[in-house]
């Protein structure tokens, strides 16, 4: 899987916790961890960094346009 497709699923985990997803849970005698939110950011930063150069950018800087839900 290339770093763009990585980078979408990474963002729509981000979404997915930042909108009331479980981050854990644990069923009977089982648990299961998802990655936390500072794991996901850095992944995504890394991510940003791989897709940017691939695409020919500079890497000057970025800009992130981020909204709240309503």
């Amino acid at each position: 899987m290339d770093a763009a497709n990585l980078l979408t699923q990474i963002e729509a985990a981000i979404e997915a916790l930042l909108t009331g997803g479980a981050q854990s849970y644990s069923i009977g005698t089982r648990s299961v961890t998802k990655l936390d939110l500072k794991s996901l950011f850095e992944e995504r930063r890394m991510l940003q960094t791989e897709v940017q150069r691939s695409s020919g950018g500079s890497g000057a800087f970025t800009l992130a346009k981020m909204g709240r839900r309503r």
